[in-house]
């Protein structure tokens, strides 16, 4: 007997697995294939059409698309690869980093944040992070508890706290590094755009977005979100969104970025002693921030997901920038637990950032130095923006290795 597949009328009291019933009526329901048995009897034609109109949707849900410019696009960046290799100084066409954007980073990195956050067996655990360790170079015995079986997801081993006194805090100088990593770029802040690295540029009004936040009369003060202004970064006057970003007289800005590689203590500090009061975060992309990839990239800062806090300390104006990367969408802040991040692409039609007030007005939330601040899981970056005198000098070289609570600068407390 050949069991075949076709469409038919059911008796009422034909009962299928689910319990359910089926009316009487000679009506047949498309959507429906009801098996039974015929004797040689052929009924490939029956199907045929169920099987187009499937084949339809599938051609109609742009999948056989999707994944072939998927691979066209890793094609593109690879041949790409090789030809920056052979160049000095690259700079991405634009062409080149539409094609990158194309590449669906978003759902790696949330796919990538599922299987870190995975418990493991405690069999297996130290396995996995030890290898994880010799390749990126972790530091397991600086942690506060080095026995590998005890972190029960990779997640939580990137994650893992330091043993007290590990990271002494400078006492002498006023701001100190918040994490460990390496220098990318800092220095005195001398018009919209900035080096990141090697030259290639970010845009100062594009990371931050507009200066609202010493105002509250853009904001839904229910859900603390900017109402939609219509702001673009690319025209703004310099002049006058410095001024709305310096607080006192003889002050200028400066910026100090902070690269994370994964093998490094993933968790943030407090640089100095500051009150944060506001929080805007920007979805944007989940580029990778890898030195290699800031140097060809031109505003690869502010184009990658990013939390942005802002605040006030000694000198006036004081900006913390968390800013994701690829396999590193997942960003949490101690002070702000409405922040999530690493989430599908917002609906359009939403402002492009989210911003947030943050502790009572006027005051914030205080912070010591070198207190806990926040977390990556994994590694990426902190841009640091701030306000200082004009004679403000760092004590830094670009691409030294700096570990979290060595000094910044050369000014004392």
């Amino acid at each position: 007997m050949v069991i075949h597949t076709i469409r038919c009328s059911v008796p009422q009291c034909f009962l299928l697995a689910g319990q359910k019933t089926f009316n009487t009526t000679t009506a047949i329901r498309e959507d429906v294939c009801y098996p039974t048995a015929s004797y040689g009897t052929s009924t490939e034609h029956l199907n045929s059409g169920g099987r187009w109109q499937r084949f339809q949707r599938y051609i109609t849900s742009w999948r056989p698309l999707r994944i072939g410019a998927f691979g066209l696009v890793l094609v593109v960046a690879a041949f790409q690869w090789r030809q920056r290799s052979q160049q000095e100084n690259p700079v991405a066409k634009k062409w080149e980093v539409t094609c990158y954007r194309m590449i669906p980073l978003r759902a790696s990195s949330r796919a990538w944040g599922w299987l870190t956050n995975l418990e493991l067996p405690r069999s297996i655990r130290p396995w996995v992070y030890g290898m994880y360790a010799d390749m990126f170079g972790c530091k397991i015995h600086e942690a506060e508890v080095e026995d590998l079986t005890c972190y029960p997801s990779l997640s939580d081993f990137f994650c893992r706290q330091l043993k007290d006194n590990v990271r002494p805090i400078d006492p002498f100088h006023s701001i100190v590094s918040p994490a460990d990593g390496r220098i990318l770029n800092f220095g005195r802040v001398d018009g919209c755009h900035v080096d990141q690295v090697k030259g290639i540029k970010y845009s100062i009004p594009a990371f931050l977005g507009e200066p609202t936040w010493l105002k509250r009369n853009g904001f839904n003060h229910e859900s603390g979100e900017e109402v939609k202004t219509s702001y673009d970064p690319a025209n703004v006057d310099w002049d006058e969104y410095k001024k709305q970003l310096l607080q006192n007289k003889d002050t200028d800005l400066y910026q100090c970025v902070v690269y994370l590689a994964p093998g490094d203590y993933h968790r943030f500090h407090s640089p100095t002693q500051w009150n944060v009061n506001f929080r805007r975060h920007f979805q944007g992309d989940l580029l990778s921030v890898n030195p290699r990839i800031a140097r060809w990239i031109p505003d690869l800062f502010s184009l990658n997901e990013r939390a942005v806090f802002v605040g006030k300390w000694k000198h006036g104006f004081f900006c913390f920038g968390a800013v994701g990367a690829t396999n590193v969408g997942n960003i949490r802040v101690i002070c702000d637990e409405t922040l999530h991040t690493n989430l599908p692409k917002w609906p359009r039609g939403q402002p492009v950032q989210r911003d947030k007030f943050l502790g009572p007005p006027g005051k914030g939330i205080p912070f010591a130095k070198g207190e806990q601040f926040g977390e990556f899981r994994l590694g990426s970056t902190v841009v640091l923006l701030f306000e200082a005198p004009k004679d403000f000098r760092f004590d830094l070289e670009r691409g030294q290795q700096i570990q979290m609570g060595c000094a910044l600068s050369k000014q004392p407390k």
